[in-house]
Parts: C-alpha cells; structure tokens; sequence
C-alpha cells in the first residue's frame, strides 16, 4: 500500500516540478519566474524526501533539509535584488 502512494506522489511531484520549468522557461514576467523556481525547489525537496522514505535513507533527508536553506537565501537574494538593486548595502 505505501508503496502505491510513494508511487503516485513521485509521479505527481515530478509533473509539477516539469510544469513549474515550463513556467520558469515561458513565464511572462520576471516575478513569475522567480515564484516558479522558488515552487520548483520546494517540490524538489518533497521529491528528495519521498525517494527517502523509499529507499529508507536518512541521507536524502538531510540534502533536503540543505536544499531547503539555501533556497531561502537565493529567493531572499533575489528577491532583494529585484527591489533595490544590490544584494549588500
């Protein structure tokens, strides 16, 4: 049974991570885009944390944890950059 659920989140999660590339790739504005790769990271961390409980790792989940962080401060530092200009005042 957890293995038919596993199955059906990844496949889900792999279609929104390809629809949120799409957005990146097509997306009208730059806003968009950078809400699209920020969506992107976040289904990529569901993605890794998934494979993990599949696989029975506790390595995907600290990866994940990693990815998590850093794709805070980047969307942070975009973010920043968008409205000032500069990222360190």
């Amino acid at each position: 049974m957890i293995d038919t659920a596993l199955w059906i989140s990844l496949a889900l999660f792999s279609a929104a991570i390809s629809l949120n590339f799409y957005r990146v790739v097509i997306g009208p504005s730059l806003p968009d885009r950078i809400l699209a790769v920020d969506t992107m990271y976040m289904n990529s961390i569901a993605l890794i944390v998934i494979f993990g409980i599949w696989v029975n790792g506790k390595n995907y989940f600290e990866a994940a944890l990693l990815i998590a962080m850093l794709g805070f401060i980047s969307t942070i530092a975009i973010c920043k950059y968008l409205l000032r200009g500069d990222i360190i005042e």
